[in-house]
């Protein structure tokens, strides 16, 4: 579980703890009045078990606040969604996964997004997103054809980028290391930097790279994304967090501030990125391609 998942289910514990208190209940009085065991009273008020949405109702009828059921659960289910395994994801295949994120990037006015390590998932070319899969195909032992699943399903978000609507609006932060780390081959990441080039130039599209000798008033930290303001989705490697509640949004938007202070835009980023190709082609005179018969 997430660091941000796990406080949040303690606060959770805690704030039912508060409300038996309030009542002036013992955990056993609660116990009698509710129907529920008092080990699992204790359990949920120090955040060790998530209560079931009958417990709350249990729980708050006793302490006499039934009016705080329909509040209590909507946290609860918020909780819920918090940490989402990716193994378990995963089991619905790609595409479904894919598919199911086009409603909310279309209807997203402002996209923030930071990424340390990879390009933004919406700037993503076709052999880029492949290669991605590819590997996470061997990560988390997926069945084959999942790569192509997942291409088929993302790239259409790309329209949103390529033909803006006038609606969306994109702000992307990435660290240097997006565009020197090799994914799939460098032929492939030539034509990512390619299409990071063709974005800088978009009038409804803000790229920003932080260079890696920039001295860092915040440190580089996992990868984001921020749906107007008011839903921030995070992937790690054995999971993915989201949430929509307003302290945890304003810590990632504090964050997504100060690492855009730290970012070059236009002209500068156009020629980290030239350098990035350039480099591409040193590499490639250096450690050529092995052949596959050799």
């Amino acid at each position: 579980m997430s660091e941000q998942a796990a406080a949040a289910k303690k606060a959770f514990g805690i704030r039912l703890r508060d409300l038996r208190k309030d009542a002036g209940l013992t955990g056993r009085q609660l116990a009698e009045a509710s129907g529920l065991h008092n080990t699992k009273i204790s359990r949920i008020e120090h955040g060790q078990q998530n209560p079931s949405e009958d417990d709350i109702r249990a729980w708050c009828i006793a302490c006499g606040a039934a009016r705080l059921i329909p509040e209590l659960i909507a946290v609860r289910r918020e909780i819920e969604q918090m940490w989402v395994e990716w193994r378990r994801e995963l089991r619905a295949g790609q595409h479904h996964i894919q598919s199911r994120a086009m409603p909310l990037y279309e209807g997203t006015e402002l996209l923030c997004a930071y990424e340390p390590a990879i390009v933004p998932g919406i700037l993503q070319t076709s052999g880029y997103v492949r290669a991605l899969f590819d590997a996470a195909g061997r990560l988390y032992e997926l069945p084959g054809g999942e790569a192509e699943a997942a291409v088929a399903a993302r790239m259409p978000r790309q329209r949103l980028i390529t033909h803006g609507t006038g609606r969306n609006r994109y702000s992307f932060l990435i660290e240097a290391a997006v565009l020197t780390t090799v994914i799939g081959s460098t032929e492939v990441m030539r034509e990512q930097l390619d299409f990071l080039m063709s974005t800088t130039t978009l009038p409804h599209v803000s790229l920003g790279v932080i260079p890696a000798n920039r001295v860092r008033t915040i440190y580089p930290g996992e990868g984001f994304y921020i749906f107007d303001g008011k839903l921030v989705r995070s992937e790690l490697w054995s999971g993915g967090f989201r949430t929509n509640q307003p302290a945890e949004i304003a810590t990632f938007l504090k964050a997504f501030a100060m690492l855009r202070d730290l970012a070059v835009y236009g002209r500068s980023a156009r020629a980290m990125i030239d350098s990035a190709r350039e480099q591409l082609q040193t590499d490639e005179n250096f450690f050529p391609p092995r052949n596959r018969d050799s």
